[in-house]
């Protein structure tokens, strides 16, 4: 499954999910991010069909980063049932994306 493009006329919706949802608030000019960026893309293709993997750009979606008071980027926010039960805070390898996701 693609990554999606979250904003704010989508991301309410992507959290009704019945598979956990993975959001990686991130930003273009952040260097961790563009490093985290292909690790959350190959996330992606191994959760397919497990979870539902996003992207909130914090520069364009500032509103959702404060909703959920993220204060550094790239920050991962584990999503079930619409309520976040787990994040991760700045880069991390694929298997602990995996890990989180199966939390």
């Amino acid at each position: 499954m693609a990554l999606l493009h979250l904003t704010k006329d989508n991301f309410n919706e992507s959290l009704k999910s019945p598979l956990p949802v993975l959001v990686d608030f991130w930003a273009p000019w952040c260097g961790p991010c563009k490093m985290l960026g292909p690790v959350f893309e190959e996330a992606s293709q191994k959760l397919d069909g497990k979870a539902v993997l996003g992207k909130v750009c914090v520069d364009d979606e500032g509103e959702i980063a404060k909703q959920y008071s993220v204060m550094s980027i790239p920050t991962i926010i584990l999503f079930k049932n619409g309520k976040e039960v787990g994040r991760s805070v700045g880069y991390i390898e694929l298997e602990e994306i995996i890990k989180l996701a199966e939390k």
